[in-house]
């Protein structure tokens, strides 16, 4: 593996760049002098948050692209090697969700998810992989806590994370046997403070929201940068990411037991749902918007920043398996 590039000196491709953690990535990105070339799927959008970015000396281009469809994505790295002459790291980001039983969900709305979320990143990876191959660098796939775990009402998008969680696995796999010099990682967030739910297609009798607790999307952005400068495998943001994922592992029955009784209310606010038409499933969002201002979101996580660096949290955790080794011989005395 080539060692990967300072996020100063490198070319960044970001899909799902004018909201929420892409949004954040973004323009922490430009101010560590990173030269970007940004996708999504409102043009009008892409171009206020490049003239934003210019202003402070930001070398950008814009395209816009839908993710579902693969001649998109083909024209972005096409783009961004005309310009740049290619590409550092590839993030794939762009996601939606959908509220509601598995039920009252139209097949129809189930596959448009899947095209922006697991086709996508299918799209965007092998797009990247292909230049990666002679080049080096990074591929970056956001997954979520969903990637591990089921998550009731929003059953499609818990799949389609499973999926993305799948098919990166196996790439890494493939650019492993065949030495490829390229980085893959998925990143799996906790419930994050952005306008995702505001961004959903909703099928429930009331609005929704996500489940307590959520972070803020800074730290999955930087999570994001820290991975496109240092190969990792998966990077879990917010420790309840952790936490879910290593349930839903050693105790499946009772963490379905827990999920199935606390987690659809706790998905749901006593607010009658407004309009279903008012979502970006099909459509793209209008403006550019990194939160929705929740005050309680949690700023930082102990976790999340020792994570990027193994050592540390593999002493943190024999450190902790040893305070729990001596709580117990010491309530046997």
């Amino acid at each position: 593996m080539r060692p990967l590039k300072p996020i100063g000196s490198q070319v960044i491709v970001l899909t799902g760049a004018t909201s929420g953690v892409g949004l954040i990535t973004a323009r922490k990105a430009a101010a560590a002098g990173a030269r970007l070339v940004l996708a999504a799927r409102s043009e009008d959008v892409l171009h206020k948050l490049a003239e934003e970015l210019r202003e402070h000396g930001t070398e950008v281009i814009t395209v816009k692209t839908d993710v579902g469809n693969q001649d998109d994505v083909a024209q972005l790295a096409e783009a961004a090697i005309a310009r740049f002459g290619g590409f550092d790291t590839w993030v794939n980001n762009a996601g939606v969700t959908i509220f509601g039983r598995h039920d009252d969900v139209p097949l129809e709305d189930q596959r448009r998810l899947f095209d922006t979320n697991y086709w996508g990143v299918v799209h965007g990876s092998l797009a990247a992989a292909a230049h990666l191959r002679q080049h080096g660098g990074a591929i970056i796939n956001m997954g979520s806590e969903a990637s591990d775990c089921a998550m009731p009402l929003q059953g499609a998008y818990a799949a389609s994370q499973h999926a993305i969680k799948g098919f990166t696995d196996t790439l890494r796999l493939e650019l492993e046997q065949e030495k490829a010099p390229i980085s893959v990682t998925l990143i799996k967030p906790a419930g994050l403070e952005t306008p995702m739910v505001s961004h959903a297609k909703n099928f429930l009798h009331v609005e929704p929201k996500l489940a307590a607790p959520l972070y803020d999307p800074a730290m999955a952005a930087d999570a994001i940068l820290f991975a496109a400068a240092h190969p990792r495998r998966d990077m879990f943001v917010g420790a309840s990411a952790k936490a879910f994922s290593a349930a839903a592992y050693h105790a499946p029955h009772a963490f379905d037991r827990f999920m199935s009784r606390f987690m659809g209310r706790a998905q749901q606010t006593r607010d009658p749902a407004g309009p279903r038409e008012d979502n970006t499933l099909y459509e793209a969002g209008n403006c550019l918007r990194e939160r929705t201002g929740n005050r309680k979101a949690i700023q930082s996580c102990p976790y999340t920043t020792s994570a990027r660096h193994p050592l540390l949290t593999t002493a943190l955790m024999v450190g902790a398996a040893a305070t729990m080794a001596g709580l117990v011989q010491l309530r046997r005395r």
